[in-house]
Protein backbone atom coordinates (compact mmCIF):
# COMPACT_ATOMS: atom_id res chain seq x y z
CA UNK A 1 0.00 0.00 0.00
CA UNK A 2 1.65 3.49 -0.64
CA UNK A 3 1.76 5.92 1.64
CA UNK A 4 0.12 9.25 1.27
CA UNK A 5 2.29 12.79 1.91
CA UNK A 6 -0.94 14.50 0.85
CA UNK A 7 -4.61 13.25 2.10
CA UNK A 8 -6.28 12.77 -1.24
CA UNK A 9 -10.04 13.15 0.23
CA UNK A 10 -8.86 16.54 0.65
CA UNK A 11 -7.00 17.30 -2.45
CA UNK A 12 -9.82 15.88 -4.35
CA UNK A 13 -12.17 18.70 -2.57
CA UNK A 14 -10.20 21.54 -3.12
CA UNK A 15 -9.27 20.42 -7.02
CA UNK A 16 -13.22 20.10 -7.54
CA UNK A 17 -13.87 23.78 -6.15
CA UNK A 18 -10.70 25.09 -7.84
CA UNK A 19 -12.15 23.40 -11.21
CA UNK A 20 -15.31 24.57 -11.18
CA UNK A 21 -14.66 27.53 -13.81
CA UNK A 22 -13.73 24.67 -16.59
CA UNK A 23 -17.34 24.22 -16.62
CA UNK A 24 -17.83 27.79 -17.40
CA UNK A 25 -15.54 28.20 -19.87
CA UNK A 26 -16.89 24.96 -21.85
CA UNK A 27 -20.56 26.34 -21.87
CA UNK A 28 -19.25 29.48 -23.20
CA UNK A 29 -17.65 28.03 -25.84
CA UNK A 30 -20.18 25.62 -26.41
CA UNK A 31 -21.71 28.49 -27.13
CA UNK A 32 -19.74 29.18 -30.33
CA UNK A 33 -17.77 26.18 -31.33
CA UNK A 34 -20.22 23.14 -32.52
CA UNK A 35 -18.66 19.42 -31.40
CA UNK A 36 -14.88 19.73 -31.50
CA UNK A 37 -15.03 18.18 -28.20
CA UNK A 38 -11.28 16.75 -28.73
CA UNK A 39 -10.34 20.37 -29.75
CA UNK A 40 -11.63 22.08 -26.44
CA UNK A 41 -10.46 20.14 -24.59
CA UNK A 42 -6.70 19.84 -25.56
CA UNK A 43 -7.10 23.68 -25.33
CA UNK A 44 -7.95 23.30 -22.06
CA UNK A 45 -5.22 20.71 -21.34
CA UNK A 46 -2.45 23.44 -23.22
CA UNK A 47 -3.49 26.31 -21.17
CA UNK A 48 -3.64 24.89 -17.70
CA UNK A 49 -0.21 22.79 -18.57
CA UNK A 50 1.59 26.12 -20.20
CA UNK A 51 2.17 23.67 -22.82
CA UNK A 52 2.12 24.73 -27.16
CA UNK A 53 -0.23 22.85 -29.63
CA UNK A 54 0.59 22.04 -32.99
CA UNK A 55 -2.60 21.34 -34.91
CA UNK A 56 -3.54 19.36 -38.00
CA UNK A 57 -6.77 19.66 -39.87
CA UNK A 58 -8.17 20.21 -43.06
CA UNK A 59 -9.41 24.14 -43.87
CA UNK A 60 -12.50 25.07 -42.26
CA UNK A 61 -12.53 23.21 -39.23
CA UNK A 62 -12.81 26.28 -36.27
CA UNK A 63 -9.19 26.28 -35.24
CA UNK A 64 -8.93 29.52 -35.04
CA UNK A 65 -12.47 30.44 -33.94
CA UNK A 66 -11.82 28.24 -30.99
CA UNK A 67 -8.81 29.82 -30.07
CA UNK A 68 -10.39 33.21 -30.42
CA UNK A 69 -13.25 31.84 -28.35
CA UNK A 70 -10.90 30.85 -25.62
CA UNK A 71 -9.36 34.50 -25.55
CA UNK A 72 -12.76 35.95 -25.31
CA UNK A 73 -13.75 33.69 -22.19
CA UNK A 74 -10.58 34.97 -20.07
CA UNK A 75 -10.31 38.04 -21.47
CA UNK A 76 -6.86 37.46 -22.62
CA UNK A 77 -4.60 39.15 -25.70
CA UNK A 78 -5.43 37.29 -29.38
CA UNK A 79 -3.43 37.68 -32.50
CA UNK A 80 -3.36 35.66 -35.42
CA UNK A 81 -0.12 35.37 -37.42
CA UNK A 82 -0.82 34.08 -41.23
CA UNK A 83 2.93 31.98 -42.36
CA UNK A 84 3.84 33.25 -45.88
CA UNK A 85 7.20 32.02 -47.17
CA UNK A 86 8.01 35.83 -47.67
CA UNK A 87 7.67 36.15 -43.54
CA UNK A 88 10.56 37.71 -41.89
CA UNK A 89 11.37 37.08 -38.40
CA UNK A 90 10.89 40.50 -37.58
CA UNK A 91 7.14 40.52 -38.76
CA UNK A 92 6.63 38.50 -35.84
CA UNK A 93 9.34 39.21 -32.98
CA UNK A 94 9.28 42.84 -34.17
CA UNK A 95 12.14 45.01 -34.45
CA UNK A 96 14.50 48.32 -34.06
CA UNK A 97 13.13 51.45 -36.01
CA UNK A 98 14.92 54.97 -36.31
CA UNK A 99 12.90 57.68 -34.44
CA UNK A 100 14.08 60.66 -36.54
CA UNK A 101 11.81 62.84 -33.73
CA UNK A 102 14.14 61.56 -30.78
CA UNK A 103 17.04 60.85 -33.08
CA UNK A 104 17.65 56.73 -31.36
CA UNK A 105 16.24 53.42 -32.59
CA UNK A 106 12.95 52.84 -30.74
CA UNK A 107 11.61 49.26 -29.96
CA UNK A 108 8.85 48.19 -31.91
CA UNK A 109 7.32 45.32 -30.61
CA UNK A 110 5.51 42.63 -33.11
CA UNK A 111 2.39 40.52 -32.87
CA UNK A 112 4.42 37.86 -30.88
CA UNK A 113 3.17 39.74 -27.69
CA UNK A 114 -0.02 38.50 -26.60
CA UNK A 115 -1.38 35.96 -24.40
CA UNK A 116 -2.70 33.62 -27.54
CA UNK A 117 -0.50 33.27 -30.86
CA UNK A 118 -2.43 31.33 -33.71
CA UNK A 119 0.43 30.59 -35.89
CA UNK A 120 -1.39 29.74 -39.17
CA UNK A 121 -0.17 27.28 -41.75
CA UNK A 122 3.82 27.46 -39.62
CA UNK A 123 5.09 25.12 -42.08
CA UNK A 124 3.90 28.01 -44.71
CA UNK A 125 7.46 29.64 -44.06
CA UNK A 126 11.24 29.27 -43.87
CA UNK A 127 13.12 27.88 -40.79
CA UNK A 128 14.46 30.99 -39.56
CA UNK A 129 11.06 32.45 -38.64
CA UNK A 130 10.14 29.22 -37.66
CA UNK A 131 13.15 29.38 -35.25
CA UNK A 132 12.03 32.82 -34.15
CA UNK A 133 8.78 31.45 -33.19
CA UNK A 134 10.25 28.16 -30.97
CA UNK A 135 13.02 30.36 -29.64
CA UNK A 136 9.91 32.27 -28.07
CA UNK A 137 7.76 29.30 -27.12
CA UNK A 138 10.68 27.84 -25.43
CA UNK A 139 12.64 30.70 -23.39
CA UNK A 140 9.37 32.91 -23.04
CA UNK A 141 11.08 36.03 -23.82
CA UNK A 142 12.45 38.25 -27.31
CA UNK A 143 15.37 39.76 -27.91
CA UNK A 144 15.56 42.44 -29.65
CA UNK A 145 18.74 44.76 -30.22
CA UNK A 146 20.46 44.60 -26.93
CA UNK A 147 17.46 44.32 -24.94
CA UNK A 148 15.26 41.13 -24.24
CA UNK A 149 11.76 41.46 -23.46
CA UNK A 150 9.40 38.84 -21.55
CA UNK A 151 6.13 37.81 -23.24
CA UNK A 152 3.40 38.18 -21.89
CA UNK A 153 1.57 35.25 -18.78
CA UNK A 154 0.17 33.42 -19.98
CA UNK A 155 1.89 32.74 -23.01
CA UNK A 156 0.42 29.88 -25.88
CA UNK A 157 1.15 29.20 -29.26
CA UNK A 158 -1.35 27.57 -31.70
CA UNK A 159 0.35 26.45 -34.41
CA UNK A 160 -1.87 24.81 -37.65
CA UNK A 161 -0.60 22.89 -40.57
CA UNK A 162 -2.86 21.56 -43.46
CA UNK A 163 -2.09 18.07 -43.93
CA UNK A 164 -3.16 18.21 -47.95
CA UNK A 165 -0.84 20.54 -49.33
CA UNK A 166 2.58 19.89 -49.35
CA UNK A 167 3.72 21.93 -52.09
CA UNK A 168 5.90 24.59 -51.26
CA UNK A 169 6.22 24.32 -47.54
CA UNK A 170 8.86 23.64 -45.28
CA UNK A 171 8.25 21.08 -42.56
CA UNK A 172 9.61 21.52 -39.06
CA UNK A 173 12.46 19.38 -38.14
CA UNK A 174 11.83 17.14 -35.50
CA UNK A 175 13.56 18.99 -32.71
CA UNK A 176 11.35 21.95 -33.07
CA UNK A 177 8.50 19.97 -33.05
CA UNK A 178 9.26 18.30 -29.86
CA UNK A 179 8.52 21.32 -28.13
CA UNK A 180 5.14 21.28 -29.17
CA UNK A 181 3.39 19.59 -26.14
CA UNK A 182 0.47 18.19 -28.05
CA UNK A 183 -0.15 17.38 -31.63
CA UNK A 184 -3.65 17.30 -32.09
CA UNK A 185 -5.32 15.73 -35.07
CA UNK A 186 -8.71 17.49 -36.17
CA UNK A 187 -11.65 15.28 -37.88
CA UNK A 188 -14.64 16.53 -39.58
CA UNK A 189 -18.08 17.09 -37.45
CA UNK A 190 -20.72 15.05 -37.31
CA UNK A 191 -23.90 15.69 -39.68
CA UNK A 192 -26.18 16.72 -37.02
CA UNK A 193 -23.22 19.23 -35.92
CA UNK A 194 -22.46 20.44 -39.34
CA UNK A 195 -26.49 21.11 -39.77
CA UNK A 196 -26.20 23.49 -36.52
CA UNK A 197 -23.07 24.84 -37.68
CA UNK A 198 -24.51 26.09 -40.82
CA UNK A 199 -28.11 27.39 -38.90
CA UNK A 200 -25.49 29.48 -36.89
CA UNK A 201 -24.06 30.58 -39.63
CA UNK A 202 -26.58 32.02 -41.96
CA UNK A 203 -28.78 33.61 -38.61
CA UNK A 204 -29.01 37.09 -38.10
CA UNK A 205 -26.44 37.61 -35.52
CA UNK A 206 -23.65 34.85 -34.79
CA UNK A 207 -23.13 34.03 -30.93
CA UNK A 208 -20.68 35.22 -29.00
CA UNK A 209 -18.60 34.53 -26.31
CA UNK A 210 -18.37 36.60 -23.19
CA UNK A 211 -15.03 36.95 -20.07
CA UNK A 212 -16.17 34.21 -17.58
CA UNK A 213 -12.26 34.14 -16.05
CA UNK A 214 -9.66 36.54 -15.28
CA UNK A 215 -6.37 35.89 -16.22
CA UNK A 216 -5.16 35.25 -12.84
CA UNK A 217 -7.43 32.51 -12.11
CA UNK A 218 -5.57 30.48 -14.96
CA UNK A 219 -2.76 31.47 -13.48
CA UNK A 220 -3.66 29.59 -9.71
CA UNK A 221 -5.47 27.09 -11.32
CA UNK A 222 -1.66 26.35 -13.18
CA UNK A 223 -0.20 25.92 -9.31
CA UNK A 224 -3.12 23.53 -8.38
CA UNK A 225 -2.32 21.33 -11.70
CA UNK A 226 0.96 20.96 -10.20
CA UNK A 227 -0.19 19.61 -6.80
CA UNK A 228 -2.12 17.18 -8.44
CA UNK A 229 -1.17 13.42 -6.92
CA UNK A 230 0.27 11.07 -9.40
CA UNK A 231 1.00 7.63 -8.16
CA UNK A 232 4.21 5.88 -8.63
CA UNK A 233 2.39 3.18 -10.35
CA UNK A 234 1.32 5.84 -12.91
CA UNK A 235 4.76 7.41 -13.35
CA UNK A 236 5.85 4.20 -14.27
CA UNK A 237 2.99 3.20 -16.45
CA UNK A 238 3.84 6.59 -17.98
CA UNK A 239 8.24 5.35 -18.25
CA UNK A 240 7.29 2.00 -19.64
CA UNK A 241 4.74 3.68 -22.39
CA UNK A 242 7.90 6.17 -23.26
CA UNK A 243 10.48 3.59 -23.27
CA UNK A 244 8.27 1.13 -25.31
CA UNK A 245 9.09 3.34 -27.95
CA UNK A 246 12.61 3.52 -27.92
CA UNK A 247 13.56 -0.35 -26.91
CA UNK A 248 10.31 -2.10 -27.94
CA UNK A 249 11.77 -5.52 -28.12
CA UNK A 250 11.97 -5.07 -24.23
CA UNK A 251 8.29 -5.13 -23.99
CA UNK A 252 7.70 -7.67 -26.47
CA UNK A 253 7.09 -5.24 -29.16
CA UNK A 254 10.30 -6.87 -31.51
CA UNK A 255 7.63 -6.63 -34.36
CA UNK A 256 7.40 -2.79 -34.31
CA UNK A 257 11.93 -2.54 -33.82
CA UNK A 258 12.21 -1.54 -37.38
CA UNK A 259 8.99 0.90 -38.02
CA UNK A 260 10.89 3.05 -35.24
CA UNK A 261 13.89 5.31 -36.32
CA UNK A 262 14.18 6.97 -33.23
CA UNK A 263 11.59 7.15 -29.79
CA UNK A 264 9.86 9.71 -27.48
CA UNK A 265 12.53 12.02 -25.96
CA UNK A 266 12.34 13.03 -22.13
CA UNK A 267 10.31 15.55 -23.07
CA UNK A 268 7.19 13.31 -23.69
CA UNK A 269 7.55 12.03 -20.49
CA UNK A 270 7.26 15.30 -18.57
CA UNK A 271 4.98 16.23 -20.97
CA UNK A 272 2.90 13.05 -20.56
CA UNK A 273 2.63 13.46 -16.44
CA UNK A 274 1.65 16.79 -17.04
CA UNK A 275 -1.10 16.91 -19.35
CA UNK A 276 -2.45 13.98 -17.44
CA UNK A 277 -2.24 15.98 -14.43
CA UNK A 278 -4.33 18.55 -16.56
CA UNK A 279 -6.86 16.18 -17.71
CA UNK A 280 -7.76 14.77 -14.01
CA UNK A 281 -7.81 18.76 -13.18
CA UNK A 282 -10.76 19.33 -15.86
CA UNK A 283 -12.43 16.12 -14.94
CA UNK A 284 -12.77 17.84 -11.54
CA UNK A 285 -10.18 15.34 -9.61
CA UNK A 286 -7.00 15.77 -7.63
CA UNK A 287 -5.44 12.37 -8.56
CA UNK A 288 -4.32 10.62 -11.95
CA UNK A 289 -6.38 7.91 -13.68
CA UNK A 290 -3.90 5.58 -15.72
CA UNK A 291 -7.30 6.11 -18.15
CA UNK A 292 -6.20 9.49 -18.33
CA UNK A 293 -2.66 8.99 -19.31
CA UNK A 294 -4.13 6.60 -22.30
CA UNK A 295 -6.61 9.57 -23.48
CA UNK A 296 -3.97 12.39 -24.59
CA UNK A 297 -1.33 9.46 -24.93
CA UNK A 298 -1.79 9.77 -28.78
CA UNK A 299 -1.76 13.93 -28.85
CA UNK A 300 1.51 13.77 -26.72
CA UNK A 301 3.62 10.77 -28.59
CA UNK A 302 2.48 11.06 -32.35
CA UNK A 303 4.79 14.11 -33.26
CA UNK A 304 7.59 12.81 -31.07
CA UNK A 305 8.22 9.38 -32.81
CA UNK A 306 10.25 9.41 -36.07
CA UNK A 307 8.90 6.21 -38.63
CA UNK A 308 11.28 3.94 -40.86
CA UNK A 309 10.79 3.78 -44.62
CA UNK A 310 9.68 0.71 -43.99
CA UNK A 311 6.37 2.16 -41.65
CA UNK A 312 5.95 4.36 -44.59
CA UNK A 313 6.10 1.59 -47.43
CA UNK A 314 3.64 0.05 -44.90
CA UNK A 315 1.71 2.33 -44.61
CA UNK A 316 1.76 2.31 -40.74
CA UNK A 317 1.18 5.40 -38.78
CA UNK A 318 2.88 6.69 -35.58
CA UNK A 319 -0.64 5.97 -33.91
CA UNK A 320 -0.46 2.78 -34.79
CA UNK A 321 2.53 2.13 -32.85
CA UNK A 322 1.21 4.00 -30.08
CA UNK A 323 -2.15 1.87 -29.86
CA UNK A 324 0.25 -1.26 -29.56
CA UNK A 325 2.35 -0.15 -27.17
CA UNK A 326 -0.90 0.62 -25.18
CA UNK A 327 -2.54 -2.62 -26.22
CA UNK A 328 0.74 -4.27 -24.74
CA UNK A 329 1.83 -2.23 -21.62
CA UNK A 330 0.36 -3.45 -18.16
CA UNK A 331 -2.38 -1.05 -17.22
CA UNK A 332 -2.12 -0.34 -13.55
Amino acid sequence: METYSVDIQELNAKIEKESEFIEMIRLEMQKVIVGQKHLVESLLIGLLADGHILLEGVPGLAKTLAIKTLASTINAGFNRIQFTPDLLPADLIGTMIYSQKQENFMVKKGPVFSNFILADEINRSPAKVQSALLEAMQERQVTLGEETFKLPNPFMVLATQNPIEQEGTYPLPEAQVDRFMLKTIIGYPSKEEESLIIRENIGSSFPQATQVVNIEKILNARKSVRDIHISDKIENYILDIVFATRNPEKYGLSEIKNLINYGASPRASINLALAAKALAFIRHRGYVFPEDVKIICLDVLRHRIGLSYEADAENITQDDIINKILNKIEVP
